[in-house]
């Protein structure tokens, strides 16, 4: 009777420990209520019941411990919550973890097809809740279950996500219904291919039945449509394919940082974020899709999406629209044909072209072998007559193994500076196109090549000591003063484009009649030389079709030069604030600029080598090429970022009144958002052709970003349009979009405003918007007849210059009286006597 009942008490204690302290395991006779938790040994992870947000369901579920915010990483009654807290997890009488609800019903079990002797579960410090009989030791060989098998929406590091071909499984991520549903949902991630074909895996992520967006083949360093994850500092990838398995994995370099990969319902995107503990919250690091680009199949087949392209999506060369009215109103669906057949049956009538800076083709008609040559390969895909294209499997150092395919090649898309090579299959027909095209060139650009070297080395050899220390560093090519004198007619007066902040810009010619145009740094200006080297030194990084293209500098003597491609239809301000002017520019040329402008904000902010804040961004500081497509200028403000780096502070303000972002004039902060606020008031302008700056109404005294915030509040957003959009035909519903985007852009607080990514999305795209909160300017501190009266003669005569900002400037009711030339607008915040 004694040993019963000591066998009871130790049951019992046993049981009161699981609740009362940090374990990490189960036994049996063991288990844990609502409200006890296990704990891993290193103290990383905690499994638990949760409640996920404003439900009142029970979850059994494990999350990170040692951070703030309860971040669940896996569930293992996804779609059997527990009402109230009747739950109970125990190990029952064969050897299984099991989940109670009410009256002990089982609610989730957690079966392996083996029964351990001696079993325990325990929570690892990988975050992985393993099964294993303790008598066979702790190896990863003796687990005879484990959660990384059996993924929710969190890929940990070192979990597998893939197949195992000698059990069958088949490991996915699959994201939760909604925040507080971690049931799955329809959006999922896993490897797609068939082993029995040998076609290569390809990641997909799939909504429903339908493939969303591909993040493409391992490469053998990335996979081909997800270059974000490339090797870093922060983890290192790995990937397995055997006749045995086929999985994706990484590792962590460094075991204090937390990063993890997820899958989110809400926004339907496979993301890879890491715990910034400074700030207590988790940062994207990557994302797929990124852009417009990354949805599957957005071109149809045989085409390239390019991003920075008007329109994104070309057909590759040799390759035409199958409908060219389809193509022709945006609609890439049914993608593009050969221009010329193959001639497959004839030796030596085909060939290929090769492609750089490509996602390759989705794999599902694919064929791979991992042992052949890139020599191999071409001559496996030419002896097939379906081979249509062919590349490396793997890109690392020369490249090795091969990879074919069959068919139509569809979803492909070309990186800035990213990508592999693919040679694609044309025509003998083609690929004399091409060739005589490169025996044209190859004369042409030796002869350009020896020209460039010998006026190269004439600049070089004719600098002085002085001018050698203040451009040794720009990397940009350099003109002689006389050249440019020259090339000007000595700045003549009827050369003169314009005048910005800094100095006179002028039109001139070369000798080799290329036409430029030549920013001249002004003599009184205290402050240029710093911005002209700035500018230099920034624009020679950047390369995009809409940055305006710098040719070269000069600085001699006294002069502080800068060269560039001249645009022959001078700046947007020209046409879109031009009662003659504005008749040229109809909506579709209109929504055309503003994608091109957007494209290349997202270029400085997110995928150039450097991370460029323009910081003085407005309608003079956009130029238009003969054809209108839109280039931004005028760096000699920008700043560059760290990767890390989300803001700045300066007690210099710099800009432009009417363009600048609300923190950024008062407080001096500034971020790629500031350049979001800029852009979103050039938008305003594009559609409604009235300059910000100087805006009146006749019946209140709100800015044009509160003009248009309250038409839009009123469903009337029509009254914004310019007159001349009104009276022709356009798309109204894009024009309604563009002014809806706008206004989310120049909301009161930056972190309202979406990125330059997300608008170039929301510009191609027709979800659905979210509504604007109130913009950062509303009211005029002035009476814009008072103003007009007294600043009309010199407005006409000065336009949008750049000017420097105190940091006081609006700190005392004078200062704002005596700043009234200075179009001086309210803020939400600012007090009401300020504006008396």
């Amino acid at each position: 009777m004694f040993a019963f009942m000591l066998t009871i008490i130790l049951v019992i204690l046993s049981h009161l420990q699981i609740v009362f302290s940090a374990v990490d395991s189960i036994r049996p006779f063991q288990s844990f209520s609502d409200g006890g938790t296990l704990v891993s040994q290193g103290g990383g992870f905690e499994l638990g019941f949760f409640t996920p947000g404003n439900s009142n369901s029970r979850y059994v579920g494990i999350w990170y411990a040692n951070i703030p915010v309860k971040t669940v990483v896996w569930v293992a009654n996804r779609c059997n919550p527990i009402n109230g807290s009747s739950g109970l997890l125990t190990i029952n009488s064969t050897g299984n973890l099991v989940l109670m609800g009410h009256n002990k019903s089982v609610v989730w079990l957690m079966s392996s097809s083996k029964q351990a002797k001696k079993p325990i579960v325990q929570l690892l410090d990988s975050g992985n809740l393993v099964l294993r009989d303790e008598e066979d030791g702790n190896s990863e060989t003796n687990y005879l279950w484990q959660s990384f098998d059996d993924p929710s929406d969190t890929l940990l590091p070192n979990m597998k996500l893939g197949w195992d071909f000698r059990t069958g499984l088949n490991r996915r991520l699959s994201a939760w219904k909604n925040w507080e549903d971690p049931c799955p949902g329809d959006f999922t991630c896993g490897f797609e291919f068939d082993p029995q074909l040998h076609t290569y895996p390809d990641m997909h992520m799939v909504k429903g039945t339908t493939s969303f967006t591909r993040a493409g083949p391992w490469n053998g360093l990335y996979l081909s449509g997800f270059p974000a994850i490339e090797p870093n500092p922060v983890y290192s990838n790995d990937f397995v394919y055997t006749e045995d398995e086929v999985y994706y994995t990484y590792n962590l370099k460094n075991n204090s940082v937390i990063s993890i990969m997820v899958m989110n319902q809400t926004t339907s995107s496979h993301q890879r974020l890491t715990w910034i503990d400074a700030e207590e919250t988790w940062r994207t690091y990557a994302s797929l899709p990124s852009d417009e680009c990354d949805k599957y199949d957005v071109c149809g087949a045989n085409a390239n999406c390019m991003i920075y392209e008007s329109p994104m999506c070309q057909c590759l060369k040799g390759f035409k629209p199958k409908s060219q009215e389809k193509w022709n109103s945006m609609d890439w669906s049914e993608g593009c044909v050969r221009s010329s057949p193959l001639n497959c049956l004839e030796k030596d009538k085909d060939g290929f072209i090769k492609f750089s800076g490509l996602k390759v083709p989705d794999t599902k008609r694919s064929w791979v072998n991992k042992s052949m040559n890139l020599k191999e390969c071409r001559a496996k895909c030419l002896s097939d007559c379906s081979c249509m294209a062919y590349t490396n499997s793997d890109i690392r150092g020369q490249g090795s193994g091969c990879v074919i395919w069959f068919g139509d090649l569809i979803d492909i898309r070309q990186f800035s500076d990213a990508g592999q090579v693919l040679f694609i299959r044309m025509s003998r027909s083609e690929l004399g196109k091409t060739n005589n095209k490169i025996r044209a060139v190859i004369p042409v650009a030796v002869i350009g090549g020896v020209s460039g070297m010998l006026l190269l080395g004439y600049f070089i050899c004719r600098r002085g000591s002085k001018e050698r220390n203040q451009v040794e560093d720009l990397e940009v090519p350099l003109f002689n003063l006389s050249t440019i004198t020259t090339a000007t007619q000595n700045f003549s007066i009827d050369n003169k484009l314009g005048e910005g902040g800094f100095g006179p810009v002028y039109r001139g010619r070369l000798e080799d009649g290329q036409e430029i145009a030549v920013k001249r740094l002004s003599i009184s200006s205290g402050q240029g030389e710093k911005e002209l080297k700035n500018e230099v030194k920034l624009i020679a990084k950047l390369q995009h079709r809409n940055l305006v293209k710098l040719f070269g500098c000069c600085i001699q003597a006294e002069e502080k030069l800068l060269v560039y491609e001249y645009m022959s239809n001078k700046s947007l301000d020209y046409f879109i604030f031009d009662s003659k002017q504005g008749k040229l520019l109809g909506w579709s040329k209109r929504f055309q600029i503003i994608c091109g402008i957007a494209r290349g904000l997202q270029y400085l902010h997110q995928d150039s080598r450097l991370r460029v804040i323009h910081r003085d961004f407005k309608a003079s500081n956009v130029l238009l090429d003969n054809e209108l497509n839109p280039k931004i200028s005028d760096f000699g403000l920008a700043r560059t970022f760290g990767g890390d780096q989300s803001e700045e502070k300066t007690n210099r303000v710099i800009g432009t009144y009417g363009y600048m972002a609300p923190e950024y004039a008062f407080h001096g902060l500034f971020s790629t958002k500031s350049d979001v606020f800029s852009f979103g008031t050039l938008v305003l302008e594009i559609i409604s052709g009235k300059k910000s700056r100087g805006f009146h109404h006749e019946n209140h005294d709100h800015t044009l970003i509160g003009h248009a915030w309250t038409l839009h509040k009123e469903g009337s957003s029509f009254g914004l349009l310019d007159k001349h959009l009104r009276e022709s035909h356009h798309n109204l519903k894009q024009v309604l979009r563009c002014i809806h985007i706008g206004l989310l852009c120049v909301q009161q607080f930056p972190v309202d405003r979406p990125s330059m990514s997300s608008v170039v999305v929301m510009l191609v795209s027709e979800s659905e918007l979210p509504q604007p909160e109130q913009p950062g300017y509303f009211t005029e501190m002035v009476s814009a007849k008072r103003e007009n009266s007294s600043t009309k003669k010199k407005s006409s005569s000065m336009r949008d210059m750049s000017i420097t900002i105190l940091e006081a400037r609006f700190t005392t009711k004078a200062t704002v009286h005596d700043a009234k030339a200075c179009h001086v607008l309210a803020w939400p915040w600012v007090k009401p006597d300020l504006a008396s």
